[in-house]
């Protein structure tokens, strides 16, 4: 599949690939290749899609679910949590660029260049995250640091593996056409897919495990759902032990099938002026073409504070369910109603902006998450307006999780047409937005988990302090809308509105044109100086 239509020679100085010649294939001499738009059909774009389920499914589980399971069900000490989050995100953030230099390191091979990585990392991806969710028992007196070891290390070797599959998954974004349109089309697609993983990842975790019941501590004793009997707690626990292994074990099934029908339905196209170059720019000097981008700084900076505010509601948001609203049995289902909404709205953001353009879109689109926070801080606990909230709050999260990734190729379409010499530097793009992102979501979920240790958070608390419930509410509310706001005042110096993203558009088009008419010659420089 993902075979492209028409026959294009060659495109701009390497920058995109045409998605046409085969591996190896040359057009034939003394014909010129005919002019024709690469057309992405619905198969592809579903095939392509459906590759950004898993990380969306299990980032979702263990961005909504690890915090809670650490501290309530592994028992694990709120300060050695909140080394595991920070370190687990801040290793994750360092792998995406590590990830993005082996890849620009990585000969092309029959399945491709990006392909291979995301075929060997799965099997050791979905045994390592089956194994973040196993409670293994050690023996006393040392337990508690090797429990802390144990998910430290299952915690910080899936995100590596994980990366393996999403650096390059993300960077083949640039390698399905040559059309901004259909790029933009099969991103819209690729967003509902994790939009609905995110759906899947909330369901499946929350209901399985919301299925059992989890005792909690009263006045220093065990007390369970029914009689406050011990062995009954004790079997509680073990019954949501086992419930989390079981959602581990639905989603990593979910895991493979999405990875062979990305690897069956979708084939890598080479670049074939790529294949005419000795070798890609190297990876440092592409970092300081990369980082020295103007728009590109300007839109990670951004979508930085943005998505941190997003993450922060995440990370805190079961707990913040249980303790400060008093929804112990109802927050699954509340996550649910947030990504259902999420879902449904895609399309809608979609075509708001292909309308009024994507930069508008960022302001209306997360600004409208403002009121529904403000909200969530005001009311008390009425599940009704609470249920209203969420699903009001979806809208702002699917506008969230469009845009970033539909910006980022009018980024690097900027950027190939002021530096058009600069081939193979598309991972590089997409690993550090991810880098920027999780990194600050590291240290905003650690030092949120220490937060809560240092106000008095008890481990399996039936009910906390006043002051836990408050450090909580914080956390979900009034500390994303600042970050927002924040994200959105520095959003105003992006400077890629719809007007320079057509005049991109146009001149790319140009090049392909010309570069069609000419055969890739070495003149790619001097005609792009024409055209700008």
């Amino acid at each position: 599949m993902a075979k492209g239509e028409g026959a294009e020679s060659g495109s701009a100085a390497g920058l995109l690939p045409t998605g046409i010649l085969q591996a190896g294939e040359r057009p034939a001499q003394g014909k010129e290749p005919k002019k024709k738009k690469q057309q992405l059909s619905i198969c592809n774009k579903l095939c392509y899609a459906v590759g950004g389920a898993p990380y969306q499914v299990t980032g979702c589980a263990l961005g909504f679910f690890l915090q809670i399971y650490l501290l309530e069900v592994a028992q694990v000490d709120p300060f050695f949590a909140s080394i595991i989050l920070f370190v687990g995100r801040a290793w994750d953030a360092f792998t995406d660029p590590l990830v993005g230099f082996c890849i620009s390191k990585s000969s092309w091979t029959r399945l491709g260049r990006l392909m291979p990585w995301i075929i060997f990392s799965t099997p050791l991806a979905i045994l390592a995250y089956f194994l973040i969710w196993f409670v293994p028992d050690f023996p006393e007196g040392m337990e508690r640091s090797q429990r802390f070891l144990w998910y430290l290390l299952f915690y910080c070797l899936f995100e590596s593996l994980v990366t393996c599959f999403h650096v390059p998954y993300s960077a083949l974004t640039m390698f399905i056409s040559t059309e901004q349109s259909e790029r933009d089309s099969a991103t819209a697609y690729r967003m509902t897919v994790e939009v609905l993983g995110t759906v899947l990842g909330t369901a499946i975790q929350g209901q399985i495990v919301g299925q059992a019941k989890s005792p909690c501590l009263q006045n220093g004793s065990a007390v369970a759902s029914e009689n406050g009997n011990h062995t009954h707690s004790t079997a509680s626990l073990k019954e949501t032990q086992n419930a989390y292994l079981l959602a581990a074990g639905v989603i990593a099934s979910i895991y493979v099938i999405c990875a062979v029908i990305l690897t069956l339905g979708v084939r890598e196209q080479r670049e074939p002026y790529e294949a005419q170059q000795a070798e890609s720019m190297p990876f440092f000097q592409g970092l300081r073409l990369v980082m020295s981008h103007g728009p590109y700084v300007k839109l990670i900076t951004g979508f930085l504070f943005t998505s941190l505010a997003f993450m922060l509601v995440e990370g805190n948001f079961a707990l913040f369910c249980t303790y400060t609203l008093g929804f112990r049995n109802e927050f699954q289902n509340l996550l649910l109603a947030i990504m259902l909404s999420a879902t449904f709205t895609i399309p809608f953001w979609q075509w708001f902006l292909t309308q009024f353009g994507k930069k508008r879109a960022v302001y209306v689109g997360i600004s409208s998450a403002v009121p529904f926070l403000i909200l969530m801080a005001l009311i008390e606990s009425n599940l009704i307006v609470t249920y209203v909230v969420a699903i009001a709050a979806g809208i702002s999260v699917a506008a969230a999780f469009l845009l970033p990734w539909s910006m980022l190729p009018d980024v690097i379409d900027d950027f190939h047409l002021k530096q058009p010499q600069s081939s193979g530097t598309e991972p590089i793009f997409f690993s550090f937005y991810v880098f920027f992102t999780k990194f600050a979501s590291g240290v905003s979920l650690g030092i949120s988990t220490l937060s809560l240790d240092f106000v008095g958070y008890k481990t399996q608390g039936c009910s906390q302090l006043v002051q836990v419930q408050f450090t909580l509410k914080m956390l979900v509310t009034m500390v994303p809308i600042a970050l927002i706001l924040l994200g959105l005042l520095l959003f105003k110096l992006y400077p890629i509105d719809e007007e320079k993203r057509q005049h991109n558009k146009k001149a790319l088009q140009a090049l392909r044109d010309e570069a069609s008419s000419s055969g890739c010659s070495d003149t790619d420089s001097t005609e792009l100086a024409s055209i700008l």
